[in-house]
């Protein structure tokens, strides 16, 4: 053991010179840093935890990339698109590409005894991506679907079955403006009909995912009832939906899906349709970033003054070992061994408590929220073991850079001055 590091552990150990003003400074020292790391660790769990569960809601319920006509008819619902099964052979290939389903939406009327309600339905066929809203059943079950006819079953929000008093099992009766293409013998062109079509279908399970914007109206059908009420053929569809393997390949995915289909399609990202929400959740990005500078700031401010007073109140004690012939830079390591001992108890133990309270956070969902607000009933909690590692890294660098400055106050002290110093 080295005397610079035999005098730092007699300055700083825990049963000495009790009576000394630095003990319960040094010691708020520590709390500060403990806090601080347990707060940085929160804060950016709780972030990352919050992004994730917004986004994979969101893509749950829509897509990454969404594939569409690029007309629009005079009731601004799409038109149906057909893609070949040699261009879809080769966006199976793709390696970016998890998944590709098929649907179409469509609005409507719900019609109740007691309440009129518009309703947007989106069609879908057995080859959906279920795994979401699987989770988020809380009565009845999926649709059935069988290959002879179109399913009358209806997934609805569990919104829209308290708003209009909807049971599993019930019935409900949509009506629909539909549109097509016929020959008018007696202008001898083809003119666009309008009329008014109807569903009648069985209530088969009720869903919720605290997302109001799509629990408000969003209802799940067999999708050849769409083809049906738009006069579709069998293998038109209103979209493809395509979902990737990694959200960060999103742009990426779909420059090379508009160089594969060319412009008669638009190609476009779950952040195209929901811009506002992506910049309120990049905001988030910011918020965080400040609230760890503020707090690394804190922690070492406090640091740092309880080193000035541990460096003052040991004012004799470096004169005599200058006197002695020890160098200023042996000193400073003296205090450099202190502050690395400091740090690595805050540090340490700032680790535990909020490692602690993020994994039982993560657990058992202790910390509820209104998910009429925040779109989730809880405080969601990302534990990513990365940022955890550069977030203590980045703490204890800057640390150690900040606390370096109060040790060079040693080279000032003469043992002249300090062995007279009272």
């Amino acid at each position: 053991m080295s005397v610079e590091k035999f005098i730092a552990d007699r300055i700083s150990g825990s049963g000495k010179n009790k009576g000394n003003i630095s003990k319960p400074i040094v010691k708020i020292g520590i709390i500060g840093i403990i806090l601080g790391v347990a707060v940085m660790l929160l804060t950016v769990s709780i972030v990352l935890g919050f992004k994730k569960a917004i986004k994979e809601k969101m893509t749950g319920l829509t897509t990454h990339i969404t594939i569409s006509n690029i007309n629009v008819n005079p009731s601004n619902e799409p038109e149906p698109l057909v893609i070949s099964e040699d261009t879809l052979k080769l966006l199976r290939q793709n390696p970016l590409i998890k998944h590709i389903q098929t649907t179409a939406f469509k609005n409507g009327i719900l019609k109740t005894k007691t309440a009129n309600e518009g309703i947007l339905i989106k069609g879908i066929d057995k080859n959906f991506d279920f795994n979401f809203l699987k989770q988020h059943i809380v009565e009845g079950a999926l649709p059935a679907f069988n290959d002879s006819a179109a399913s009358k079953d209806i997934l609805i929000s569990q919104l829209l079955a308290d708003k209009l008093e909807l049971k599993v099992g019930g019935k409900m009766l949509i009506y629909f403006i539909s549109q097509h293409v016929v020959f008018d013998s007696a202008a001898n062109e083809e003119v666009i009909k309008y009329e008014q079509r109807s569903r009648n279908l069985k209530i088969c399970g009720i869903f919720q995912t605290n997302f109001s914007d799509f629990d408000n109206s969003l209802s799940f059908v067999d999708i050849r009832h769409i083809r049906s009420l738009n006069y579709w053929n069998a293998d038109q569809v209103g979209n493809y939906e395509i979902k990737l393997n990694d959200f960060e390949k999103l742009e990426e995915t779909r420059e090379e899906l508009h160089e594969l289909l060319g412009y008669n399609f638009n190609v476009n990202t779950i952040v195209d349709y929901y811009g506002n929400i992506f910049i309120w959740l990049d905001k988030l990005d910011v918020n965080g970033i400040i609230i760890v500078v503020l707090i690394i700031i804190v922690a070492v401010i406090n640091m740092t003054t309880a080193l000035l007073i541990l460096i003052l109140e040991r004012t004799n004690m470096i004169g005599l070992i200058k006197a002695l012939g020890m160098a200023n830079a042996d000193v400073r390591k003296i205090f450099m061994h202190i502050t690395l001992k400091l740090i690595g108890k805050g540090l340490l133990w700032g680790n535990i408590i909020g490692i602690g309270l993020c994994y039982l956070q993560y657990k058992f969902e202790i910390v509820k929220l209104d998910s009429a607000t925040y779109y989730v009933d809880h405080v969601a909690i990302e534990i990513n073991w990365l940022y955890f590692l550069l977030l203590n890294i980045g703490t204890f660098i800057v640390c150690i850079s900040v606390l370096f400055i109060p040790t060079m106050l040693v080279s000032k002290l003469t043992p002249v001055k300090t062995l007279r110093f009272d």
